[in-house]
């Protein structure tokens, strides 16, 4: 596959451009996106679907700018799609042999299911989710695609979408009540199609309106997080927010807490948005910033693997280890430290009694412990914690992403960063339990460190802590004796300490 790969995606509503950078087999990171408001779709559907001049010169000087930025980032290889309101169009063929004959791009229309496909494969590897409907509101459809156990089921299209709605009532009415009504009638006769299996507890929100509404929530409830990927809201809890949306005058649109650039749409998106979440009985809602551009990169970085990143691979995870390299960045030497905060999480149990349950991101952390070295090992635990707030994209939960770069922020005697913990205490796991996890990483840092893949063992009896190594542990002595501890207990180093004989120097 291409090093440097780029996707332009050309919705009924945006047309978006992004790049991505592939650091190893299983690594890639975005380096550059794009966005600009076509709205190739506009005035379309009240002229039979066919594209109107200004929205093809807006998608023409859109799509040569695109380019030049393709040839100023030296990107190897270029997909282009396009989805409902060019396959809708009569003249969406004409549009497309003239845009290959006067910038050389070639635009592939994709049909709804494709395009619900590319969104499932986006969703079930760079979320972490294994049941649930994914829901991409368009401007001119709301593709859906049923995942279970990690495997797509089934992929739908209706032909409900922000644009289409606007334009086939609320433009036409003279009664905003009236436009209402019949708009929630025709989205009601199109999910009367919908396949009876379309139901899960769980529904995860692409594309524009779900991530719009989805900031107005976390506004609302001042989310102590900056990031919009991967977060949760039980929709009960947040059901007159949005339904008061849907109601509201354009000017009322200011209280909600909404981008500005969406109230054209949003009431007509989150019509369609809390009609199917209530029509497949959803409760909860997950947020995706990956969908149909992601899939088509993921559907050439994966042809061989079944569309799917093996079970041991996080890509957020690799992409870091990838471009953070350091002078320890060794496989057998990363494998010793997560070795020995395995065997410490395990003979700690006793005090712990958390059944390991933070295992995969103390692991997750002892891997990445060295980031923050690669820019400066001078407070390289402040920039590790930073790197892996923003990094840490895929496939991990909120919860789980701060309390990694929780760990990666511990550094010396200290177990808790308080002004930290006090910003994210009620997504972090109980104060109690982590200092012990913030305990065994740093404690395993310490002894990785100084003991160059020594063998080690741990015993825990009688309130002390008993650590015997076949090499000596010299070097941390001196820092274990000063960490802070959860409890109080004791630690006893057993070592091997060998000093050679020198009589002149009173050494025997």
């Amino acid at each position: 596959m291409a090093k440097r790969t780029a996707i332009i995606d050309i919705g009924s509503n945006s047309a978006r451009l992004v790049i991505y950078e592939k650091t190893s087999r299983y690594g890639f990171h975005l380096i550059c996106e794009q966005k600009s408001k076509v709205r190739i779709g506009e005035g379309a559907y009240e002229q039979g679907g066919h594209l109107q001049p200004p929205a093809i010169r807006r998608a023409y000087l859109t799509l040569q700018a695109f380019l030049h930025t393709i040839e100023k980032y030296q990107a190897h290889k270029t997909i282009c799609v396009a989805t409902s309101a060019l396959r809708d169009a009569p003249n969406g063929p004409d549009f497309v042999r003239w845009i290959k004959k006067e910038l050389s791009l070639s635009i592939r229309i994709i049909d709804g299911t494709k395009e619900a496909n590319y969104g499932a494969i986006a969703v079930k590897n760079l979320l972490p989710v294994t049941d649930t409907v994914t829901i991409d509101i368009g401007g001119g459809s709301a593709d859906m695609a049923l995942i279970q156990n990690g495997k797509i089921i089934d992929t739908y299209s209706l032909n409900i979408g922000t644009v289409r709605l606007k334009e086939l009532f609320f433009d036409k009415e003279s009664s905003r009540k009236e436009a209402y009504a019949k708009a929630k009638s025709f989205v009601h006769q199109e999910l009367a199609n919908l396949p009876e299996h379309f139901k899960s507890a769980v529904a995860v929100g692409i594309g524009g309106t779900a991530r719009t509404l989805s900031k107005g929530i976390m506004k609302q409830i001042d989310y102590p997080l900056d990031k919009l990927h991967a977060f949760t809201y039980d929709i009960s809890d947040h059901h007159t927010y949005l339904e008061e949306i849907t109601r509201s005058s354009a000017k009322g649109l200011k209280r909600f807490g909404l981008k500005k650039n969406r109230y054209d749409t949003i009431r007509e998106g989150t019509i369609i948005w809390l009609e199917i979440l209530s029509h497949i009985g959803a409760r909860t809602v997950l947020t995706s910033s990956v969908g149909v551009r992601e899939g088509v990169f993921l559907e050439q970085l994966l042809k061989h693997e079944n569309l799917t990143f093996p079970k041991t691979v996080n890509p957020s995870v690799t992409s870091l280890l990838d471009r953070f390299k350091t002078y320890v960045n060794i496989a057998s030497k990363k494998k010793h430290k997560r070795k020995l905060g395995r065997a410490l999480y395990e003979v700690l149990q006793c005090e712990i009694n958390d059944q390991k349950r933070y295992e995969k991101e103390l692991q997750t952390a002892l891997r990445l412990s060295n980031i923050g070295k690669t820019l400066t090992i001078y407070k390289s635990h402040q920039h590790a914690f930073y790197i892996a707030m923003q990094e840490l994209n895929y496939g991990f939960t909120h919860q789980e992403i701060i309390l990694i770069a929780m760990l990666l922020r511990m550094h010396g005697k200290e177990l808790l960063h308080k002004p930290l913990f006090q910003s994210f205490e009620s997504m972090l796991p109980p104060k109690q339990e982590l200092l012990w996890l913030s305990f065994i990483y740093t404690l395993s840092v310490f002894l990785h460190e100084a003991s160059n893949e020594a063998k080690i063992t741990f015993r825990y009896e009688n309130k002390t802590l008993y650590i015997y190594s076949d090499t000596s542990l010299y070097l941390a002595k001196e820092k274990i004796k000063s960490l802070e501890k959860p409890i109080p207990f004791a630690v006893i180093i057993e070592d091997e300490e060998k000093v050679p004989k020198n009589r002149g120097l009173g050494i025997e």
